[in-house]
């Protein structure tokens, strides 16, 4: 699942032809323009959305949503049913709290609404999405950057259902719509057999503490090697001699991999304050959460190696500790001290080897 993205062409002049090859190559959800003509060669992949300039042209050949003012174009229930091949929807900017009750209607009530909300607060945004629980309709809320839409499509939990952006360069596209998949994927977990485990003396740890709670069937993926990690459970579930620290994961050796976003690798040991990762439960949900603080400490370390159905060995370090936990099939907590060959464990397959965390296909031996 991932959030609508909407890329708002008006305006752009020397860099609107490589905008909207880019959206095109990156499948946006639609395309915004303030005339017909700026619409009529995109793919019918693409939603092409008209907010006219002026008046409501007579012919929507070739338009799929109009985004109209009420005051100046008509409702758009009753433009609907004048144009029964055309979606519309208002565009609504708020203001103040009169303007913020429209919001609330256009939300409930329309198929599609466009919100542009003037001041940087976002709690007119949580009041229209609380308002709009349970409606049928989409709302896109306009923002100035990637960095505004990551944080839009979080609002209270839910976030608007797309954003509008209008790029100022070649790239934020691209930048968006990863933004927009990141906010939950899903990842084929696999289950690995424990064939060994091995104490292998004193190392660094990273216990990773994010901004968030973790659920208790949640932790992080982790592993020695970029082709196979382990689910190593956050710290949700009690323990006899120390509370529950529900943010955090005590996650392994420093040198491990932990699967970020935009389907990215990172070292425990280059996380940091702000950094991202995924949190991933044990169907396969994942979603992109925040880093608070990275704990490195030297801790005993043990080795466990695991092996999947298809002979690809995992190989996972983790702080030699009972305390120290990491998830099986049905959720099942399994504490790491106690592993024994035949066990099994929960874990993700990369497909792809890794250059500095990104996927490419090359021939790389890890062991």
């Amino acid at each position: 699942m991932s959030k609508l993205c909407w890329i708002d062409v008006r305006g752009l002049s020397g860099i609107r032809a490589a905008v909207l090859e880019e959206a095109i190559h990156q499948r946006v959800d639609a395309v915004l323009a303030d005339d017909i003509a700026a619409l009529i060669d995109l793919p019918p992949t693409i939603r092409k959305v008209l907010y006219p300039a002026g008046d409501l042209p007579a012919d929507l050949t070739g338009v799929d949503v109009v985004i109209v003012d009420p005051d100046t174009h008509g409702h758009p229930a009753e433009l609907a049913g004048r144009h029964p091949d055309t979606e519309f929807g208002r565009y609504v900017e708020i203001v103040d709290a009169a303007t913020l009750d429209l919001a609330c209607v256009a939300a409930r009530s329309d198929r599609w609404c466009l919100l542009h909300f003037k001041d940087p607060t976002k709690i007119p945004l949580e009041i229209v999405i609380a308002a709009s629980a349970g409606a049928s309709g989409s709302m896109i809320t306009t923002v100035a950057d990637v960095e505004e839409a990551e944080i839009v499509f979080g609002v209270l939990e839910h976030g608007s259902d797309g954003v509008m952006l209008a790029p100022a360069e070649v790239g934020q596209t691209t930048a968006l719509v990863r933004a927009a998949t990141d906010q939950l994927a899903h990842l084929d977990l696999v289950e690995l057999e424990v064939v060994r485990t091995a104490h292998v003396g004193m190392g660094e740890r990273a216990c990773v503490d994010t901004c968030t709670y973790f659920g208790k069937d949640e932790g992080i993926l982790v592993g020695s090697h970029s082709k196979g990690m382990v689910l190593c459970v956050s710290e949700t579930h009690p323990l006899p001699y120390m509370p529950t620290r529900p943010f955090r994961v005590n996650a392994g050796a420093i040198h491990s991999y932990t699967l970020s976003v935009g389907g990215r690798t990172n070292y425990l040991s280059e996380l940091m304050a702000g950094s991202k990762v995924l949190a991933v439960d044990v169907k396969g949900r994942a979603r992109a959460v925040t880093v608070g603080r990275v704990k490195i400490e030297s801790r005993p370390l043990i080795s466990i190696d695991a092996v999947a159905a298809d002979g690809t060995e995992v190989n996972l370090i983790l702080q030699d500790d009972w305390h120290v936990r990491v998830l099986g099939p049905g959720g099942a907590v399994l504490n790491s001290t106690e592993l024994r060959p035949g066990d099994r464990l929960l874990g993700y397959l990369p497909v792809a080897d890794r250059h500095v965390g990104h996927p490419i296909s090359e021939f790389c031996l890890e062991k």
